[in-house]
């Protein structure tokens, strides 16, 4: 469904992401880790086309979206939800909510994606107009979260979706993810977390100061060394 190829980054003269590549198959979650600082949040703005590639190339669904513009990517049906709850402070929560399905494939579902999403967060239904600001972090997380699939995506990419959670909320939303992967959508996402992480995920790759150095199924990532080193150190 996604094929990244040999992706090369730089910001000005400073390249941070070397030769990566990486793929998400239809219907698999896969975990993309790596310490702070390690060029994975580089590498999903590059893919929704925030960032421009140095070198390489992005495939979705088989067609080339690393010249695109980021509008035109989230119409192909990749939805990006950035890290730290971004949301539109001062508008209302259905308000943010009716922004994320504004382009012309997922407008006309508006009303029929909203009351889905109202059923996976009837936190939002109930504080639907009230102004974004005004929830808690994970309300906050939940908008976000909500705002990208009233793009009706195909795939997910989420950027840190637990940070600063508390332990209740993660359960909630790691229970969000596994409803909305089992519905179809493919998930894309970055954690902190290993163990975490890696329990959410069919396969994961590690980066390490912007290159690959590992990948496979979570269950041999668990159990490895390498990914103790990368995390742990020595």
């Amino acid at each position: 469904m996604l094929r990244v190829s040999k992706l090369e980054v730089s910001y000005g003269d400073y390249q941070v992401i070397w030769g990566v590549s990486l793929e998400v198959a239809q219907g698999e979650v896969v975990s993309l880790l790596g310490p702070n600082g390690s060029g994975k949040s580089t590498i999903f703005n590059t893919i929704s086309g925030l960032l421009a590639p140095k070198a390489g190339e992005i495939e979705f669904e088989g067609a080339r979206i690393d010249r695109e513009p980021s509008h035109a990517i989230v119409r192909r049906g990749i939805a990006h939800i950035l890290e730290r709850h971004r949301v539109f402070p001062y508008l209302t929560v259905r308000q943010n909510l009716w922004l994320g399905g504004y382009h012309p494939g997922a407008r006309a579902r508006r009303r029929e994606t909203l009351r889905r999403v109202y059923e996976l967060f009837p936190r939002l239904e109930e504080r639907e107009r009230q102004l974004a600001n005004s929830l808690s972090g994970g309300e906050q997380q939940m908008l976000a979260l909500g705002r990208g699939l009233m793009a009706c995506p195909r795939l997910l990419l989420v950027d840190e979706p637990f940070l600063g959670l508390a332990p209740a909320v993660v359960e909630q939303m790691m229970q969000v993810f596994a409803r909305i992967n089992a519905e179809g959508v493919s998930i894309l996402f970055v954690e902190q977390n290993v163990q975490t992480a890696l329990s959410m995920a069919h396969r994961g790759y590690v980066l390490e100061s912007g290159r690959l150095v590992l990948s496979g199924a979570s269950a041999e990532l668990l159990k490895s060394d390498e990914v103790r080193r990368v995390f742990l150190g020595g």
